[in-house]
């Protein structure tokens, strides 16, 4: 149990950080390729407001469900191989998707594959949290967790990168860098010197971490932090483009916003918690995300109202992200965070995955987005509430490991 006993970082932490941030950055770009080009393929291809909203959360579904196998792989290979795994085979599926693109059956299937690139938070969580004391692991996954706004430059530079150079020249440039951060990460990364690899077969593994409530728990809670936040980056575009009538450009620059402020409020989030307790810092996020929730489903006017709301909604989301996973290192014991950061994880992705779907056939069956909006905040409210009943005295859970 060195890590435990440790309080301060090991050299070399901080560079394993940054490395880590970056990769992560790029793949969750690779993630949200979709997304910013939405309007695109559904003029190109004459789809519905279904068929968009399932094109665009399609990429999340593996995303998600890929935590799993992932966050289990880490523990037992180490966050260098595995970053440097998940860059190279994202490769493919990009190159697909901008060569291949002509039909939505196409654009699903490519787009399902794309979804390991957003894998790479499995890898990262286990890995920073290992070169970091347990006082300190707020501020390291809060910092990592930053890399979140990989979805801020894809929403903000895809659509222009598309425009100038085409649809499949973009896919070919990023496929591009995947091979060059796999190479870095290969190179320049390595594990924490006090990481050992775990030897316990997959299927026990994610068996134990199924077993602990804490799991559950806290799956729950990413569901909302994490969810809402993808599934406003992977949505917003849709949502400005046809609610308010924003060219794809526009919707762009503010999803970027979006995604920015709450890249930002991630780390605060992660030091608030090493301050204050994460406990307080997900009753803020999950409050504050369902006051913003009611605001929105009034529809007010774009720019000022409307754009504060957005950006204040991202920066309760972000808080929301960094204070989870504050609260799983506090929660989870060492040897487990791996797996258990695996299967939170595809709860944050699958609580981004549904979303879509719902405000793609609430607006085809009224041509609002009102009730997706109300959901939104029955739902941050109650787990909200949840949060403060379950969550006043944090303690680790041990059980199984």
């Amino acid at each position: 149990m060195a890590q435990e006993e440790r309080v301060t970082p090991v050299p070399g932490a901080g560079r394993n950080l940054a490395l880590a941030t970056g990769a992560f950055a790029l793949t969750f770009w690779v993630w949200n390729l979709i997304g910013p080009l939405s309007k695109t393929y559904t003029e190109r291809l004459d789809l519905s407001p279904a068929q968009t909203s399932l094109l665009v959360a399609f990429p999340v579904l593996v995303g998600a469900l890929g935590r799993i196998p992932v966050g289990v792989l880490t523990d037992r290979w180490g966050g260098r191989v595995m970053f440097t795994a998940v860059c190279w085979i994202s490769i493919v599926p990009t190159l697909l998707v901008g060569l291949w693109h002509d039909s939505f059956a196409a654009l699903l299937a490519w787009g399902f594959l794309l979804g390991v690139a957003g894998t790479s938070f499995a890898v990262g969580i286990p890995f920073v949290n290992a070169w970091y004391p347990p006082r300190r692991r707020g501020f390291a996954t809060g910092m990592f967790g930053a890399g979140m706004g990989g979805t801020a430059l894809s929403a903000f530079i895809t659509p222009r990168l598309a425009e100038w150079w085409g649809v499949g020249s973009t896919h070919l440039v990023l496929a591009g860098a995947l091979l060059v951060a796999g190479a870095v990460m290969w190179l320049f990364s390595r594990d924490a010197p006090d990481w050992r690899p775990g030897t316990e077969p997959a299927l026990p593994r994610i068996r134990g971490a199924l077993r602990l409530a804490t799991t559950w728990q806290m799956s729950l809670l990413y569901a909302i932090a994490f969810g809402g936040f993808v599934a406003f980056s992977t949505y917003l575009p849709t949502l400005l483009t046809t609610a308010y009538d924003f060219a794809q450009t526009d919707a762009g620059i503010r999803t970027a916003g979006f995604s920015l402020a709450a890249v930002v409020a991630r780390p605060v989030g992660g030091m608030l918690s090493d301050r204050f307790g994460p406990t307080a810092v997900c009753l803020v996020s999950f409050f504050g995300t369902a006051v913003m929730a009611v605001v929105l489903a009034f529809r007010p006017p774009p720019e000022l109202p409307a754009g504060a709301a957005f950006v204040l909604t991202a920066v309760a989301l972000g808080l929301g992200t960094g204070g989870v996973f504050a609260l799983v290192a506090k929660l989870v014991a060492p040897a487990r965070v791996g797996t258990v950061t695996g299967v939170v994880g595809a709860a944050g992705g699958l609580g981004g995955y549904f979303p879509p779907l719902v405000m793609g056939v609430v607006y085809q069956a009224t041509g609002a987005y009102t009730i997706g909006f109300v959901l939104l905040a029955v739902t941050a409210a109650a787990v909200g509430l949840f949060t403060a009943a379950k969550f006043r005295h944090p303690a680790r859970e041990h059980g199984g490991g």
